[in-house]
């Protein structure tokens, strides 16, 4: 097995989480914060909009069974990646939709997939995804982790 990590962020981190969770060759995943300024954040923190934190899903997946190509296929089908600093009814810069490129490669993949998706006229809006180097993950409290399916839940607004 071939380990590797991805981090997104597409919105409120518990219903991408949840569907990540549900792909063939994720391992394992985990919510939290990446991008900000300060170290160790929390929840009720980032919220503030004022860390400059994202929420954020760590991906872990084989790459001998999953491909960096299809996460990214998936991350941007779970969300309006056109959106800036919001998803549904959240807003704010926690909620953008950001790639935090765990190397050179991934970081190349992120970028030509938004100019693919640009050039294909699939949205009416240029793509507002970021594509940023590796930030600091920082693990979500544990409450936030598998949230939905902890609730029952199968999906939220997203």
């Amino acid at each position: 097995m071939a380990m590797e990590k991805a981090v997104f962020g597409a919105g409120c981190f518990w219903g991408v989480e949840a569907r990540f969770s549900e792909i063939t060759g994720v391992i394992d995943t985990a919510a939290g914060y990446a991008g900000g300024d300060l170290e160790h954040p929390t929840y009720k923190e980032v919220c503030t909009d004022r860390t400059g934190h994202a929420e954020v899903v760590e991906v872990t997946f084989d790459n001998s069974r999953l491909s960096y190509d299809a996460l990214l296929d998936i991350f941007f089908s779970l969300h309006d990646p056109t959106q800036v600093n919001r998803q549904g009814p959240d807003y704010g810069s926690q909620y953008r939709s950001v790639i935090f490129s765990r190397s050179a490669e991934q970081f190349a993949q992120g970028r030509a997939r938004i100019a693919e998706l640009n050039a294909s006229g699939m949205y009416r809006q240029p793509i507002a995804t970021q594509v940023l180097p590796h930030s600091t993950f920082w693990r979500g409290e544990e409450y936030h982790q598998k949230y939905l399916e902890k609730r029952g839940m199968v999906s939220c607004h997203i």
